[in-house]
Protein backbone atom coordinates (compact mmCIF):
# COMPACT_ATOMS: atom_id res chain seq x y z
CA UNK A 1 0.00 0.00 0.00
CA UNK A 2 1.30 3.48 -0.71
CA UNK A 3 0.09 6.84 -0.36
CA UNK A 4 0.70 10.26 -1.86
CA UNK A 5 0.84 12.91 0.23
CA UNK A 6 -0.09 16.77 -1.57
CA UNK A 7 -2.15 20.10 -1.20
CA UNK A 8 -4.75 19.65 -3.33
CA UNK A 9 -5.23 22.34 -6.59
CA UNK A 10 -7.92 25.03 -5.79
CA UNK A 11 -11.14 24.64 -7.57
CA UNK A 12 -11.54 26.74 -10.88
CA UNK A 13 -14.17 28.44 -9.87
CA UNK A 14 -12.52 29.95 -7.43
CA UNK A 15 -10.06 33.29 -7.09
CA UNK A 16 -8.79 33.46 -4.03
CA UNK A 17 -6.86 30.86 -1.98
CA UNK A 18 -9.71 29.16 0.47
CA UNK A 19 -9.90 25.53 1.24
CA UNK A 20 -6.22 25.57 -1.08
CA UNK A 21 -4.23 24.83 2.35
CA UNK A 22 -5.20 21.93 3.30
CA UNK A 23 -3.29 18.50 3.25
CA UNK A 24 -4.74 15.65 1.27
CA UNK A 25 -3.49 11.82 1.82
CA UNK A 26 -4.36 9.80 -1.10
CA UNK A 27 -3.43 6.12 -1.77
CA UNK A 28 -2.69 4.34 -5.32
CA UNK A 29 -4.53 2.04 -7.25
CA UNK A 30 -3.89 -1.09 -6.79
CA UNK A 31 -6.33 -2.64 -9.19
CA UNK A 32 -7.94 -1.62 -12.48
CA UNK A 33 -11.81 -0.82 -12.63
CA UNK A 34 -13.52 -3.76 -14.51
CA UNK A 35 -16.56 -2.76 -16.28
CA UNK A 36 -20.20 -4.59 -16.35
CA UNK A 37 -20.70 -5.85 -19.94
CA UNK A 38 -24.44 -5.67 -19.34
CA UNK A 39 -24.99 -2.11 -17.44
CA UNK A 40 -21.63 -0.59 -18.60
CA UNK A 41 -20.83 0.63 -14.69
CA UNK A 42 -17.42 0.45 -13.71
CA UNK A 43 -16.51 -1.15 -10.48
CA UNK A 44 -13.79 -1.53 -8.22
CA UNK A 45 -12.39 -4.09 -5.39
CA UNK A 46 -9.96 -1.59 -3.97
CA UNK A 47 -11.82 0.95 -1.45
CA UNK A 48 -8.83 2.16 -0.36
CA UNK A 49 -8.38 4.31 -3.96
CA UNK A 50 -11.54 5.57 -2.95
CA UNK A 51 -10.47 7.25 0.08
CA UNK A 52 -9.18 10.71 0.49
CA UNK A 53 -8.06 11.84 3.70
CA UNK A 54 -7.67 15.34 4.52
CA UNK A 55 -5.07 17.02 7.24
CA UNK A 56 -4.49 20.42 8.25
CA UNK A 57 -1.04 20.24 8.03
CA UNK A 58 1.84 18.02 6.20
CA UNK A 59 2.81 16.53 9.44
CA UNK A 60 0.05 15.28 10.23
CA UNK A 61 -0.52 13.90 7.36
CA UNK A 62 2.86 12.47 7.77
CA UNK A 63 2.39 11.00 11.29
CA UNK A 64 -0.73 9.61 10.22
CA UNK A 65 0.95 7.36 7.66
CA UNK A 66 3.79 6.17 10.01
CA UNK A 67 1.50 5.47 12.34
CA UNK A 68 -0.44 2.92 10.56
CA UNK A 69 3.03 1.61 8.42
CA UNK A 70 1.92 3.12 5.21
CA UNK A 71 4.37 4.05 2.57
CA UNK A 72 4.34 7.34 1.56
CA UNK A 73 5.47 9.93 -1.21
CA UNK A 74 5.19 14.31 -0.21
CA UNK A 75 4.58 16.15 -3.21
CA UNK A 76 4.95 20.00 -2.80
CA UNK A 77 3.37 22.73 -5.08
CA UNK A 78 6.11 25.29 -6.42
CA UNK A 79 5.51 28.95 -5.13
CA UNK A 80 3.18 31.15 -6.40
CA UNK A 81 4.16 33.76 -8.90
CA UNK A 82 3.10 37.04 -7.96
CA UNK A 83 3.34 40.27 -10.13
CA UNK A 84 2.06 43.43 -8.09
CA UNK A 85 0.56 45.58 -10.58
CA UNK A 86 -1.96 48.20 -9.37
CA UNK A 87 -5.57 48.78 -11.32
CA UNK A 88 -4.71 50.94 -12.93
CA UNK A 89 -1.51 49.58 -14.51
CA UNK A 90 -3.78 47.78 -16.43
CA UNK A 91 -4.81 51.13 -19.00
CA UNK A 92 -1.17 51.91 -19.21
CA UNK A 93 -0.07 53.35 -22.92
CA UNK A 94 3.22 51.66 -22.49
CA UNK A 95 2.46 47.91 -20.73
CA UNK A 96 5.38 45.82 -19.56
CA UNK A 97 2.94 42.87 -20.00
CA UNK A 98 1.23 41.86 -22.73
CA UNK A 99 -2.71 42.38 -22.92
CA UNK A 100 -4.60 39.80 -23.04
CA UNK A 101 -7.78 39.70 -24.70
Amino acid sequence: MFAKIFQPARNAMQSGLGNSQTWALEFSKTSRAKTDPLTGNRSQTDTLSQLDLKFETMEDAIAYAKARGIAYHVTQKPPRKRFPRSYGENFDYDRKLPWTH
